[in-house]
């Protein structure tokens, strides 16, 4: 059967990927992705027809993706974390458009993202409102990012950074934290979380003013707090407001907003 499975397959480990992802990994006859990726899932694809292409060939990912399952296969298109969230499914569809091609059944099907992932192992930094910014000037150009920050961090969003640093952009993440430093103080919460819950998983909660003192790289995701986020035995928590509201110690009672 002719289909087009983009499947986000999470933080990399079986047990947070999706019971329909792994479903859709299973009715799949031929899966594409990058070799990073394909590697993390391999033990789930055993037996299929394997693609697996390197770190820029997202395009001829997608493209190898929507023509094999034009040719009447199963073609499962792998992401990391969620596919609609800087994954390969927006890439898909702009490939199906340019091709024209209104007919091919496609499913997205969605996964744990690196912001909930790095969220879950901070605590609850991003229980409010959130922007999620990447720092990636390869696509879009840095102007452009530059105002999003500004703007999420006048607006007081707590912000999740993706792709805050690599080997050869190094200069943006201090940018953004000049950037950040004029609308919030330097004891403002910071969490970084580095290849979650993968085998070389780190965990730091620091906060805005050193948060340049420790290792960030392509593997990292960046949690911002806003105004209102502290730091309680260890763990980032953002309060929504029902201390305002409620009575929150032993015995009382609220209702869900």
């Amino acid at each position: 059967m002719s289909k087009l499975y983009i499947i986000g397959i999470g933080p990399g480990v079986k047990e947070q990927m999706t019971f329909r992802a792994k479903e859709a990994l299973d009715e799949c006859d031929t899966i594409i992705g990058y070799k990073t990726y394909v590697r993390l899932i391999e033990d789930s694809v055993q037996g299929k027809e394997i693609v697996s292409l390197g770190m820029t060939e997202e395009v001829q990912r997608a493209q190898k993706a929507v023509a094999m399952a034009l040719e009447g296969k199963t073609v499962g298109l792998i992401s990391g974390g969620d596919a609609g969230i800087y994954g390969m499914a927006g890439l898909a569809f702009e490939v199906l458009k340019e091709r024209g091609e209104t007919q091919l059944p496609v499913e997205v099907v969605p996964g744990v993202s690196a912001l909930n992932a790095a969220a879950s192992l901070l605590g609850a930094p991003m229980n409010h409102d959130f922007a999620s910014i990447s720092l990636s000037d390869l696509l879009t150009d840095w102007e452009t990012i530059e105002k999003r920050i500004r703007a999420a961090g006048e607006a007081d969003f707590i912000i999740a950074l993706y792709n805050p640093k690599s080997g050869k952009r190094t200069w943006q993440i201090e940018k953004t934290r000049e950037i950040l430093l004029q609308c919030r103080p330097g004891s403002t919460p910071v969490g970084i979380v580095k290849a979650a819950y993968r085998e070389k998983q780190e965990v730091i909660v620091t906060d805005l003013k050193n948060m340049l003192a420790h290792e960030i790289g392509m593997l990292s995701t960046v949690v911002v707090g806003n105004l209102s986020t502290y730091v309680s035995n260890g763990k980032m928590i953002t309060p929504r407001g029902y201390g305002k509201k409620y009575t929150l110690g032993p015995g009382a009672g609220g209702e869900d907003v």
